[in-house]
């Protein structure tokens, strides 16, 4: 095998080229986004055939936010939360790869056997989709609240295709903020220097928390935009998905996440005309 020699004071370490380390990077990645995809599509598909409810105001209510019949509340959570880890996967992958590639080159030259380097690796990723479950976990209760709500008042649920147009007309005009830019940057910026990061299970630890955070906030108004557009929607999903990753990888990201606003703006204000019953 093709192999690179790095240097550390008091070290001599065999490291494997760049390019095999990236390859195996993309193969290992390539087959959780596989078994990911297919995880979340098996799952709206089975949501898909339980139906929706017809509700006031001429939508329908996704089965998401409710028991199936025999089920507990911790069952329906569990199975949830499951759903959202594996869609997240799905979806913020390919947007992670590259930063977990930089994090691997960081520590290239750190003391530790290669092994230990995959497995810090494996760490960062791990804590960056912890904080995206822990988001789920917020969002369900939530959602299981607001359809109640919906279910128990006509008034309300009247105003849902209204409220759900001024949300997406919110989140593409956050595109365009100084908060949206900070964290996109964070987000696409290198998680250290090649050969100065310490190579331990804390630092990795913080790093994935920390890159998971930024892409929380920085990812709010899609991942808002993807709730109302229906969270078992996989149209919906795979837009945002072409989205995020075209702002966190193209190069001037930003630019397309200004166009992204933009688009999102214009369909917002599509969404609340046509609720309020405009001709558009």
């Amino acid at each position: 095998m093709t192999t690179q020699i790095l240097h550390n004071p008091g070290t001599r370490k065999e490291w494997p080229a760049p390019r095999l380390e990236l390859q195996a990077l993309l193969g290992v990645s390539a087959l959780l986004f596989v078994l990911s995809a297919a995880l979340t599509v098996a799952w709206c598909g089975s949501m898909s055939s339980m139906g929706t409810m017809a509700m006031p105001g001429g939508w329908t209510m996704s089965m998401t936010w409710m028991r199936m019949p025999g089920q507990t509340w911790v069952e329906a959570a569990a199975s949830f939360l499951g759903m959202w880890v594996a869609m997240m996967v799905a979806m913020m992958l390919p947007s992670l790869v590259p930063a977990l590639h930089r994090y691997r080159r960081a520590i290239a030259t750190a003391e530790g056997s290669r092994a230990a380097s995959h497995r810090l690796t494996g760490l960062v990723a791990a804590a960056y989709f912890f904080v995206w479950t822990l988001l789920g976990v917020a969002i369900f209760p939530v959602g299981v609240a607001l359809a109640a709500l919906e279910m128990r008042s006509s008034l309300l649920a009247r105003c849902v295709p209204t409220a759900a147009g001024v949300v997406v007309l919110f989140a593409g005009a956050l595109q365009f903020t100084a908060w949206k830019a900070h964290h996109l940057a964070c987000c696409r910026e290198a998680p250290g220097t090649e050969g100065t990061m310490a190579a331990d299970a804390r630092t990795a630890g913080r790093i994935g928390l920390r890159l998971g955070l930024h892409c929380v906030y920085g990812c709010a108004g899609m991942t808002a935009i993807l709730l109302v557009a229906g969270v078992m929607n996989i149209g919906a999903m795979a837009m945002v998905t072409a989205a995020i990753s075209l702002e966190r990888l193209a190069p001037r990201g930003e630019r397309f996440a200004r166009a992204i606003g933009a688009v999102a703006v214009a369909a917002g204000i599509l969404l609340v005309a046509r609720a309020a019953g405009m001709p558009v």
